[in-house]
């Protein structure tokens, strides 16, 4: 459940990534990347030791089971995988923990964003990045839907 992360941002947007999974011995590169599609897991990847109360919600509302794994890389590329059709994380994070996974994730055709739906960028003065989804983009809209509603009720996420 490691990686190791690497990417060039430009304009705040990873140009060249690429997350290494040693336990796997693989390297994803964004120049050289597609996701896996076909069914779904019916899975959200989540962090183990910080799973945000958001993606329960969501899981429970889109009939999804969640599933703890540890590094924010190895969570992004296990949706490129197709293990899981996404990974929903809140608590905060920093740009070094998303740049090559966001990267790598969006070459390969996954939608990436905030929370809110809005754009992630890098190489901010403030390099905390409170929330990211990774996703297979047909589920984007519904995922994103049902994070506004819990926020809504419970003032944030």
């Amino acid at each position: 459940d490691w990686a190791v992360h690497i990417a060039l941002v430009e304009n705040g947007i990873p140009i060249h990534a690429a997350v290494g999974l040693p336990d796997l011995g693989v390297t994803f590169k964004s120049s050289d990347v597609r996701a896996v599609t076909g069914p779904l897991s019916k899975k959200f990847v989540v962090s183990r030791n910080r799973p945000p109360k958001v993606a329960g919600y969501i899981a429970e509302k889109m009939g999804y089971e969640v599933v703890g794994v540890g590094s924010a890389g190895a969570k992004a590329m296990h949706v490129l995988l197709g293990d899981y059709d996404g990974y929903i994380h809140a608590g905060g994070q920093y740009e070094w923990d998303q740049a090559a996974p966001v990267g790598v994730a969006q070459a390969s055709g996954l939608h990436c964003c905030r929370l809110d739906g809005s754009e992630i960028r890098f190489n901010n003065e403030d390099t905390f990045i409170p929330d990211i989804l990774i996703c297979r983009p047909e589920l984007k809209d519904e995922i994103l839907e049902h994070a506004q509603a819990f926020a809504e009720e419970n003032g944030g996420f």
